[in-house]
């Protein structure tokens, strides 16, 4: 390929490019109106808390190194 050809495939690829922004625009400023009108819209933050159900671990604590993690009774971690 010469450098000439090149060129031309770059601006073509730029061009393409820049329809599909066109185009993106386009819908998105048509989109946009749809969205604002939708009752169900959300403002952007959820109002208060959300609750989980059940403690998020176990009840009791760990009793001996092997609750804690790596490693067992009377040996080191590996």
């Amino acid at each position: 390929m010469s450098l000439q050809d090149d060129v031309a495939a770059v601006r073509r690829r730029l061009d393409d490019l820049a329809r599909s922004i066109g185009q993106l625009e386009r819908d998105l400023a048509r989109q946009r109106p749809e969205a604002d009108r939708r009752p169900d819209a959300a403002p952007g933050r959820p109002e208060g808390l959300v609750p989980l159900s059940g403690p998020p671990y176990g009840t009791s604590p760990g009793r001996d190194p092997d609750d804690e993690g790596p490693g067992a009774r009377r040996r080191g971690a590996p």
